[in-house]
């Protein structure tokens, strides 16, 4: 079983990972046509928006302990999901 802390390791390391990448796509709609931008900024508004639930998740997961801490892993497992699907949902898209 996963210790708290080697989870907390490894999903900041996971959000920081993802944080560039929304900066990489972030920095090719500079070049995208006004439409595509148009579609494409609401789309990473809502990742971003998702990313920071995951960074106030993590926080949480630091905070738990005990009991608490099983709980709160399954809460945390099931945001970071979402946002590993919508970031290649939004990968996809942009390719």
């Amino acid at each position: 079983m996963e210790t708290q802390e080697a989870y907390k390791q490894k999903m900041a390391a996971q959000l920081k990972e993802w944080n560039a990448q929304i900066g990489l796509l972030e920095a090719e709609l500079e070049t995208a046509t006004a439409d595509m931008k148009v579609k494409r900024i609401s789309e990473l508004d809502a990742l971003r928006a998702k990313h920071r639930v995951a960074s106030e998740k993590l926080k949480e997961v630091g905070r738990a302990s005990g009991e608490a801490w099983t709980v709160v892993k399954v809460s945390a497992d099931k945001i970071w999901n979402e946002l590993k699907d919508a970031m290649n949902d939004i990968h996809s898209k942009f390719r």
